[in-house]
């Protein structure tokens, strides 16, 4: 098998990964097996110790220059403090089909941010899948939903929302990082620098994690968030986009609403209505023609 099949079949288990990493949330915070922050330093914590364990089977230069060092600070803030935290929260909140559809809005805002910091021109297409994009994510917070496992679905979601900005932020300000540094480096000091951040916020809550009641479900669970859903889900993706690019990286982006409601569905009996649907389809139409436009720019 070649290294494109590779990469492809990487991206669809990234995806895959992480659809189930919604399922897999809602399931410990709904039987209150685990608090949201003190879930992410368990989340955070192993991947730390998962990537620099990488680092003692295969030594790379770890240094990085004092002039970025500000910058990877800022992409630790954004990429794993703002973006863990509130995410994590966000999805005990609300439904993880609302999670995974407004995680979607992401590549739209990266085309219009990206847009503001460079200046570029907006056409008429970016501003109508803007308006798409916004159009699905109302539906969604708006929409009286007494289903399924979300005891506060408005605030969840704009956790949600805010955590696919910072994620946004992110993307955009670490891509002269992985440009001048070996990728894994710069994921590792990343979840470092973020481990450090997150704890005043989760440690309370991490010490309060009742492990022995936990079952063999429980442990999967967990490990699928952390293991699957965050450590190897960041390599993989790393690698499709390292042998295929970002734009053939980003397309697999989609499938994940699909395999989050079929997972969903199935392990948490969540019900597929149709302002979901509705939602679905004014997302996917504002991605694609905030980024079709780009791309003809």
């Amino acid at each position: 098998m070649n290294k494109k099949s590779i990469a492809h079949i990487a991206l669809i288990f990234t995806n895959i990964f992480f659809a189930i990493n919604l399922s897999a949330v809602k399931h410990l915070t709904n039987n209150n097996l685990v608090q949201a922050f003190g879930l992410n330093v368990v989340r955070v914590g192993v991947s730390v110790l998962l990537f620099w364990a990488l680092y003692l089977l295969k030594p790379v230069n770890i240094k990085i220059d004092k002039a970025d060092r500000m910058r990877l600070f800022l992409c630790a803030v954004s990429g794993i403090a703002i973006n863990q935290l509130l995410f994590i929260k966000g999805l005990s909140l609300t439904y993880p089909i609302h999670a995974a559809l407004l995680l979607l809005i992401t590549p739209i805002l990266i085309v219009f941010i990206a847009a503001w910091l460079l200046k570029e021109r907006l056409g008429i297409l970016k501003l109508i899948g803007l308006a798409l994009g916004i159009s699905g994510a109302l539906v969604l917070v708006l929409a009286k939903d007494s289903t399924g496992n979300g005891n506060n679905v408005l605030l969840g979601d704009l956790f949600i929302i805010i955590n696919a900005i910072s994620y946004t932020i992110y993307f955009i300000i670490v891509k002269p990082l992985m440009l001048k540094y070996n990728a894994v480096v710069v994921l590792r000091w990343v979840f470092t620098i973020g481990l450090v951040l997150v704890l005043p916020f989760g440690w309370i809550e991490f010490t309060e994690i009742p492990w022995l009641k936990y079952n063999a479900i429980d442990f999967t669970s967990m490990g699928l968030i952390v293991i699957t859903g965050t450590f190897l889900a960041y390599l993989f993706n790393l690698y499709g986009i390292k042998i295929l690019g970002p734009s053939v990286a980003g397309f697999y982006i989609y499938t994940q609403p699909v395999f989050a409601a079929l997972i969903a569905m199935f392990f948490l009996h969540e019900q597929l209505e149709l302002y979901k649907i509705l939602a679905a389809v004014l997302i996917f139409s504002g991605v694609y023609l905030a980024n079709k436009q780009f791309k003809n720019d």
